[in-house]
């Protein structure tokens, strides 16, 4: 393959092209590695000439913004972006263990493993979902699984963004893969692109136990009205619970539909359910001073992201992290000022200890997964030195980052220590 802008061969005089992986419509998707680092990647290369004669450039321009805003473990990681006169690169995570679809063709998956990645797959979801994107393609082939069995959803296409809905609030555009297609999407009266997410998500379920599609016909009109209608049925060896969710995700009805946060409730979901998905209800924040004398140079660096201790007010991928740290010079006590007057700014309820180095808040709004709940400890490591770490305990994880970006970090900027702090450098 011919490379733009290479140097001897290399693209953009990065990254040294290998075997191709596979091939669309419009894009080849070559292995690669990054000669500077050694990372391997798998490298999407997309012509532009087929992508402009399709008039898709808004679309592959679109994939990029949700690929930059959807980083999350079970979604496939886009490294960078690269662009030619001809051509763009797209250099993203490789994902070594094949399509989950190659495992489904065998034959059904045993009813736990199907859990494992089901959970996986709505945790994905439900990430996308709270950031206002919606993937309108999901499908066994469109997930991915790393050489660990974990799962990653891939090929953002055709996502939409809720910005996308016209007046009625509804997405208007058909789109996806037939069998996996949501009945209201066929419809073309508008739907809600997360409850059309939801219904292939059952189909998906559904395919991981059975081993085939619910909806089946080799005529695809008489498909679509069994889809339609809801017309399916369960094979006598899927469980009671698995069963009744499925029911409940492949309803016809999107108003009557599941929504994720049932999903997570249900009976067969819970099962061995990753921690991650057990949420505390409790919406009283705790923050507590403490002091350690034996937290020295060396702890600090292991609980901070490299050697700077200021990772909260950087650019940097945070996702679903629920820890931020970082470091001042400046005494514990005005710390805790600055936080309850954020507290206070944000209409917390407040509580101070006794010592009046920790205290307790309380929100009064209820946002998308209840109340927003925040746990920070500091360690007052010397005289010139206090560390801080501050979690989510409670709440929307994106409810959690705007709360840090636009309150935590104005109010704290002039006080927090930076790796720039040539006095404070350990």
């Amino acid at each position: 393959m011919a490379v733009d802008n290479g140097i001897n061969g290399v693209l953009h005089g990065k990254y040294e092209l290998g075997r191709q992986l596979g091939h669309g419509t419009f894009a080849r998707v070559y292995h690669a590695r990054n000669v500077h680092t050694g990372t391997h990647v798998a490298m999407k290369v997309v012509t532009k000439e087929k992508v402009i004669k399709a008039g898709m450039m808004e679309q592959l321009k679109r994939e990029i913004s949700v690929m930059k805003m959807v980083q999350h473990p079970n979604i496939v990681e886009l490294h960078e972006v690269m662009a030619s006169k001809t051509k763009v690169y797209f250099a993203l995570e490789l994902v070594k263990g094949g399509e989950l679809f190659s495992k489904i063709e065998k034959g059904k998956l045993r009813e736990e493993v199907a859990r494992s990645y089901f959970q996986q797959l709505i945790s994905a979801v439900d990430f996308c979902h709270s950031r206002g994107v919606f993937h309108r393609d999901l499908k066994p082939e469109n997930l991915l699984l790393d050489e660990e069995g974990c799962l990653k959803i891939t090929d953002f296409g055709l996502s939409a963004f809720s910005d996308h809905v016209k007046h009625d609030g509804l997405l208007h555009t058909t789109c996806g893969t037939p069998a996996y297609v949501a009945p209201e999407v066929i419809g073309q009266k508008g739907y809600d692109g997360a409850k059309a997410d939801i219904w292939s998500c059952g189909v998906i379920l559904y395919v991981l136990l059975a081993g085939f599609l619910p909806f089946q016909d080799d005529n695809v009109v008489a498909m679509y009205r069994k889809i339609y209608r809801g017309d399916f049925r369960c094979p006598p060896w899927f469980s009671s619970d698995a069963r009744k969710l499925i029911t409940k995700l492949l309803d016809p009805n999107p108003d009557c539909r599941i929504t994720i946060d049932k999903i997570i409730e249900s009976p067969w979901f819970k099962k061995q359910a990753p921690k991650k998905f057990v949420e505390s209800k409790n919406d009283v924040v705790n923050m507590k001073c403490k002091e350690s004398e034996t937290l020295n140079a060396f702890h600090i660096i292991s609980l901070s992201e490299g050697f700077d201790l200021s990772p909260l007010f950087e650019e940097k991928k945070r996702e679903e992290k629920k820890e931020i740290r970082f470091a001042t010079v400046k005494p514990a006590e005005m710390l805790v000022a600055k936080l309850e007057a954020v507290a206070k700014a944000m209409k917390f309820s407040v509580k101070k200890s006794g010592d009046e180095r920790s205290l307790r808040m309380q929100g009064d709004e209820i946002g998308r997964k209840g109340r927003l709940g925040i746990e920070a400890e500091i360690w007052a490591v010397a005289p010139s030195l206090v560390v801080v770490e501050v979690k989510k305990s409670s709440g929307d994880t994106l409810e959690y980052d705007q709360f840090c970006r636009k309150e935590l970090r104005p109010a704290l900027k002039d006080i927090v220590w930076t790796s720039g702090d040539e006095s404070t450098r350990l």
